[in-house]
């Protein structure tokens, strides 16, 4: 699920905005993330999509706080079944890979029982099923792991929990996501 593109039109469309951005200096690939304000007293354009379900929260922002109120919009569209949430279908389930396959380049949420966690070389392999050319797995890189460990979280003690997983869907075998910020996993279960 993208930015539901009728929601950001009826919400913006024809009116005056403002950006807030960490800098006014654009990567160099032109893009200049900021956060998007209709009136600077009210929540950002970005948290009002994602209370009224027509967004996902990404694990990209810089600013804890910010970061924060946008995974408190999500989680409020969530309970209330708002949007996209309605349906049931946003959060992808890892016991259907050819669903999360069907989003191979789009960024979406995976939810499932870790089955185990094996590291290969560099790379930390967090698994959902038994067969890696088909099920899914969530991949994490040594420098990862670090940063991951130094927040608290030990993917090891993922096994047999019920995770939830935010990113860019690929395909390495069977589908993955690959962690490349802190924010991407949350435990939702316990064993």
């Amino acid at each position: 699920m993208g930015v539901d593109a009728a929601a950001l039109v009826q919400l913006i469309g024809g009116r005056d905005v403002t950006l807030q951005g960490e800098t006014d200096t654009p990567d160099r690939y032109g893009r200049q993330p900021a956060f998007v304000f209709l009136d600077p007293a009210a929540p950002s354009v970005q948290s009002q999509l994602l209370a009224q379900g027509a967004a996902l929260a990404s694990p990209a922002v810089a600013g804890k706080d910010c970061a924060r109120e946008l995974a408190e919009a999500e989680a409020s569209a969530r309970r209330a079944k708002a949007g996209g949430w309605r349906d049931g279908h946003v959060i992808k389930n890892t016991e259907s890979p050819g669903d999360i396959l069907a989003d191979i380049g789009r960024f979406a949420l995976v939810e499932g029982r870790v089955l185990s966690v094996r590291t290969a070389g560099s790379t930390t392999y967090v698994n959902f099923g038994r067969n890696w050319t088909q099920d899914f797995a969530v991949t994490i890189s040594r420098r990862m792991m670090v940063t991951l460990e130094a927040a608290g979280m030990v993917p090891k003690s993922f096994e047999r929990r019920r995770i939830r997983v935010r990113g860019v869907i690929e395909k390495r075998g069977g589908p993955r996501i690959e962690v490349l910020r802190e924010g991407q996993i949350e435990v939702v279960g316990d064993p």
